[in-house]
Parts: structure tokens; C-alpha cells; sequence
């Protein structure tokens, strides 16, 4: 099984939403699938008793704007809309204390799922890599800090595609919330700076088409726009 990876011609570095680029590394991203119980349903998967986690590696990052591109003849590609937490600090088996302190910047980026590849693999008992883990796999918006946002239990986040609105997320609605989430997989992951964690997609997600315009909106800020190239 092969999949033809979009070319990464931009090349992804971590930036605030002031456009202050970040002097933190590239790292991997940590993401959890099935954290809220109606995407579960709507792909009619079990809500697991555990955090579900997978990664995604460096080479999976670009930037959300101006564009982004699609993996040719690989099947349908969805958007999954996440909120998205910049890690500043090394953390293993951390504290509750520990993690809160951790988060440098909070922000929003699409896990991209080639939906038809992730149903073969689960359905062989494979793992989802190649659905989930090509290169520019995550495209990722500048990131708050955290101070400008509300508390992480009160962050809305939305996604428009083509003026319609498609995914409407609460963090409130979270099966394991942020910061038990970020403990319980630092016993699992060291987390170091410059890594990412993906906190789960909400209902909604539908395949992407080349030409689409996307919205991405969190807490009511203004919106980040970009298109599939």
C-alpha cells in the first residue's frame, strides 16, 4: 500500500499569532483519536475506556496558511479540527501543576485522516501510520498564548468550509479533559519542547476537496483562513 504525499514546499516553524516566530524546535506531535463521544458515533467506533494515541512526526507539519495540499490518489481525506498545545518544557510521568506549566501556546490544527486507507488498516488490525502520519499531515495555525485565551475547560473552537459551517467543538466537552489528558500521556510519552498535543475532533468531519476555503476560529478570535491547493 502506497501513498503519494503532498510536497511540503513550505517549510513549518512554530509562530504566535502576533507573528513572533518561536525559538522552539520542531517536534512531534501526541494525539488523541475518539475524545469526544459524538465523533466516536458518527464513524461508529467505541469510546475507549483509555485515551486513544497515536503519533504524527515532524514531517507531518506545515503551515495552515495561505494553503495546504492533499495526498494524491489516496482516497478520501477529512478534516479533523483540534485544538492544538504547544509544549515548552520536558515532561515525564508530570504533575498536574507540572503540565499546566508546560503549555507555552494553545492554538488550532487539522489532523488529517485519509479516512479510506484508516478503515483498511483497522479493519487488518494494522496500524494507522500511513492514514494518519504522511508528510503534511498537520497543518497548524499560530499559536495564543495562554493568557489570552479562557481557561482550557472554556474554549469554543469552529471550522467553516465554503461559508458552512462543518465542526462547532467545546473543550468542556472532552472525555478525558487537558490537563489529565497531558498527565496520562507523559507517563506513556516524554513530552519535550517544541512537541505538540492534539486533543481530539469533535462531530463533523467530512472529506476535503482541492478548492475548498477554510475557517478556523478559537475562543472568537478572528479566523485563520486557508485553502486546499
Amino acid at each position: 500500500m502506497s501513498v503519494a504525499a503532498s510536497p511540503r514546499s513550505i517549510e513549518y516553524q512554530h509562530q504566535f499569532v502576533d507573528g513572533r516566530l518561536c525559538t522552539l524546535p520542531v517536534g512531534k506531535a501526541v494525539c488523541v483519536g475518539r475524545n469526544y463521544a459524538e465523533h466516536a458515533k458518527e464513524l461508529n467506533n467505541p469510546v475507549p475506556a483509555l485515551p486513544l494515541l497515536f503519533l504524527k512526526p515532524s514531517t507531518s507539519f506545515v503551515p495552515l496558511s495561505p494553503s495546504f495540499g492533499l495526498p494524491a490518489d489516496a482516497g478520501d481525506c477529512h478534516h479533523e479540527l483540534e485544538v492544538a498545545l504547544l509544549i515548552g518544557e520536558h515532561l515525564t510521568a508530570a504533575t498536574s501543576e507540572q503540565a499546566l506549566a508546560a503549555i507555552v501556546g494553545i492554538g488550532l490544527g487539522l489532523d488529517l485522516t485519509l479516512r479510506d486507507r484508516q478503515q483498511a488498516l483497522k479493519a487488518a488490525g494494522q496500524p494507522w501510520e500511513i492514514a494518519k502520519a504522511f508528510d503534511g499531515a498537520l497543518p497548524l495555525a499560530p499559536f495564543y498564548c495562554p493568557s489570552e485565551l479562557p481557561g482550557l475547560s472554556e474554549l469554543e473552537f469552529c471550522l467553516h468550509i465554503n461559508g458552512e459551517l462543518r465542526q462547532l467543538g467545546k473543550s468542556a466537552d472532552m472525555l478525558t479533559p487537558v490537563i489529565p489528558l497531558l498527565v496520562y500521556l507523559t507517563t506513556i510519552f516524554t513530552l519535550l519542547p517544541g512537541d505538540v498535543v492534539m486533543t481530539g475532533t469533535p462531530a463533523g468531519v467530512a472529506a476535503l476537496k482541492s478548492g475548498d476555503v477554510l475557517t478556523l476560529q478559537l475562543a472568537g478570535r478572528a479566523g485563520f483562513a486557508t485553502k486546499v491547493s
